[in-house]
Formats: C-alpha cells, structure tokens, sequence
C-alpha cells in the first residue's frame, strides 16, 4: 500500500487545486504526475500475476508505444494535409503537419545513433527524446485536463453570457467556428432563462484591419435574424484579442452588476486556454466549448497548448535548456 502513497498525495493535491480554482494549469500538471505514479504500483502488482499475464503485459508495454507512434505521426500528417486543404498554408494551419515530422525526425535521428554508434549522436538523440517526453508530457496532461474541464456544464444562475469573437467572412459574415459559439451561447441563454433568469448576452469582438465592422455587431446581428430578442444582446466592440474580450466585458458586467456571476462561451479547443485567462483578468466565470470541426481540432490544439507552453516560458526553456546541457556534458 505504501506505493501507492505518492499517486495519492498528488490527487489530493489536484483536489485541493480543482476546489480552490478549477481554471488552473498546474491541476493539468498534478492529474497528470498522479496518472503516472499510479501506473508504477499497478505494473508492479501486474508483476506479481501468472505468467501469461505477464508476458501480455509486456508485449502490450513494447507494441503499445511503438504502434502507438506510428498511427499518431500517420494521423497528425493525414490531418495536416487535409488543413492546408481545407484552410489553406496559413502557418497555424501547419502545425499539424510540423509536429508529424517533428517526431519522424527525431526517430530518423535514434536510427542513426544506432546505425553510426557515434557518442555524440547517441547523446544528441538522447536529448532530443528527452525533450519531447517532457514536451509531450505536458500536452498530454493539457489534453487530459481539458477534456475533463469542459465536461463541467454551467450550474446555477448567470447574469451574463460572453461569446468571444472571431474573424469575419469577406469581413462581415459569421463564419461557422463563430456560428457555433453563438448557437452555444443562445443555448445557454435559454436554459437560464427557462430558469426564469434570462441574462444578457455579451457579443465580444472589434473591428479588424481587414473586416467592415466590429465582429460584436455581426454576431449580434446573426442572433437578432435568428428571433433572438435584442434588448438581451449587448456589444462589446472594442477588443482585439481574447484578453481584451475578457476584460472589457469584464467592465460592463461590473459596470452593471458587481457582483455578478458569467458564463464565458468559445470553441471547445480554445476553452481552456480562455479559462486561464479568464482567472488572470479577474473575470468571475466559467468558460464552456462549442462544438468544432474534426479536422481543425488538432492543429488549434496544438496552437493553443503552444500558447499555454510560451506562457510559461521561463520553467519550461529552463528545463528543456537543462535537458540539453545535460545532453551537451554527455557528449563530452
């Protein structure tokens, strides 16, 4: 039992963290250390069970990874192509493909430290793995914790639904990434208000170089032609990014009510990320998703778990720049 004591310690301290605020990266983090510490004791007593288990076990161990990594490099570079496709060669359309041949690479490179049998190689392919297992680490505890996140639906009254904008079609149309966060949004808005307490409906964007008016009145405008009722919608037309969305919205609402209490609405991707930012800004709510099209979830993932890495840049570029000299002393 007393293996099992630090997987234990690391879930009550990602208790501890959802409770106090669920809008935090490092509950990512504690699941994830958790998740892992627990595969120690259970592989362990796995150990203990009649030899054909066992051997399954570690054959599953050897093919999983292996096969693993296969269909994960297939899919990020069938996804890439279907983005440039689809989006067009866009850089943030890319990532996708970027990362399949990030981690080609990096295998072609623990070939040929074995092929070579060269110290320094060795020590660079090592490194590199390294690297990406820390790398790789995160955004599988970014994914993990996401996903959880966004099964938690809005509780309660709310004085306020905050859509956050995006870019517009031809620089006036609602695009279907932003349709899908208004029809998330008026879906909100009438729960609350068969509830009895309809809120107001904040539409969050401002005008773009490129668009003809703010994306906070052409999403306003989509929700009126659709029978939604005007007197609920107010427009938020100032802000350029999604900080921005967060906090002067944030000014209305405590404009109209101090102590209000907010449902933030985007695309299920993204949700995340704007939950962390909400905390930053003050903002007092929860961000819940929309759907989004299967095949630009991966590369926005990535997009926004780049975000949240650069965000945290300091820890992150000092451990990956530990690793390396690490790497670096090894070679010598």
């Amino acid at each position: 039992m007393i293996a099992y004591v630090p997987a234990a310690l690391f879930f009550v301290l990602f208790g501890i963290g959802v409770l106090r605020d669920r809008r935090q990266f490092s509950n990512a983090v504690l699941l994830g250390i958790a998740v892992s510490l627990l595969t120690l004791p259970v592989l362990a007593e796995l150990a203990k069970a009649p030899n054909l288990v066992v051997e399954m076990v570690a054959v599953a161990i050897i093919l999983l990874p292996a096969l693993g990594t296969v269909a994960l490099v297939w899919f990020l570079l069938a996804n890439g192509m279907t983005m440039i496709r689809k989006e067009g060669r866009r850089p943030a359309n890319l990532l996708s493909l970027l990362a399949g041949l990030g981690i080609l690479g990096v295998i072609g490179l623990l070939i040929a430290a074995v092929i070579v049998h060269s110290r320094q190689l060795a020590a660079l392919a090592g490194t590199a793995v390294l690297v990406v297992g820390y790398i790789s680490f995160l955004f599988t505890c970014f994914v993990g914790y996401a996903f959880l996140y966004g099964r938690h639906r809005p509780r309660g009254n709310v004085d306020f639904v905050v859509v956050l904008g995006s870019g517009l079609i031809g620089g006036e149309r609602v695009p279907p990434l932003l349709a899908s966060r208004l029809n998330r949004g008026r879906e909100v808005y009438e729960e609350q208000a068969a509830r009895g307490n309809p809120p107001v409906l904040i539409t969050s964007g401002g005008q773009g170089p490129d668009e003809k008016l703010p994306e906070s009145h052409a999403m306003a405008d989509y929700l009126v032609e659709r029978g939604f009722p005007a007197e609920h919608i107010e427009r938020e037309d100032r802000s350029r990014t999604t900080e921005e969305n967060l906090l002067f919205s944030k000014a209305i609402m405590e404009q109209a009510k101090p102590d209000y209490r907010c449902v933030v609405v985007t695309n299920n991707f993204h949700a995340f990320r704007a939950a962390l930012l909400a905390r930053q800004t003050g903002v007092n709510g929860h961000v819940f998703g929309s759907p989004t099209a299967r095949y630009y979830w991966p590369s926005a993932t990535i997009r926004e778990f780049a975000a949240i890495f650069l965000s945290h840049k300091l820890i992150n570029f000092g451990i990956c720049g530990f690793i390396a000299l690490c790497g670096a002393i090894a070679a010598l």
